[in-house]
């Protein structure tokens, strides 16, 4: 799956936003400002290795561990003279969390695009989806037929509806948005 689209269907979010546009012609930068949120939440959640229900993300797996200590294990700076992992080798792969790899490529490409309508949250990797809701993976991937777990960095379920936290500070910057307004 590289492409997904997930529509929030969340009844009091959709409320707060109608009243919103009741009263306000141009909505877009109210919701640029309540995407760029969401955006620096789930860019928050790497560091954290925590989904937006609060819970860990699951550990990566021995394969994924051993993917990286064989990338790592090509670099000098990483061996020691018998070629087993230095120290410093050992940090890399010891601290390694999920869903952060070299480049932090997954984190970078997660976007907000407002109109004067709505708000898109876009995360442009290709493995985005897999990694949001888990499953398992193509015989053409890097790791064939791997069952991935679900790591949850977007505030949104397959269902539609939001964590309660995330709906929470979607609210409260909306109800935050009618108090200046007034």
């Amino acid at each position: 799956m590289s492409d997904f689209t997930l529509t929030v269907d969340d009844q009091a979010v959709r409320d707060a936003l109608k009243a919103l546009a009741g009263r306000v012609q141009n909505m877009q930068p109210v919701l640029q400002a309540i995407g760029e949120d969401v955006v620096e939440r789930a860019k928050h959640r790497f560091e954290t290795s925590t989904g937006p229900d609060g819970a860990k993300w699951q550990a990566n797996s021995a394969a994924t561990l051993a993917m990286l200590a064989a990338r790592i294990a090509g670099k000098s700076s990483y061996r020691n003279k018998r070629g087993a992992l230095n120290k410093k080798g050992l940090a890399v792969l010891g601290n390694k969390k999920p869903l952060i790899g070299e480049s932090g490529f997954l984190r970078q490409q997660i976007v907000a695009v407002a109109s004067a309508h709505s708000v898109n949250i876009n995360a442009g990797a290709a493995y985005a989806a897999i990694q949001q809701f888990g499953g398992t993976t193509s015989p053409k991937s890097m790791i064939p037929g791997a069952k991935i777990p679900a790591r949850p960095f977007l505030p949104v379920r397959i269902d539609g509806t939001l964590y309660p936290a995330e709906q929470a500070l979607i609210l409260q910057s909306l109800n935050d948005y009618f108090m200046d307004r007034l």
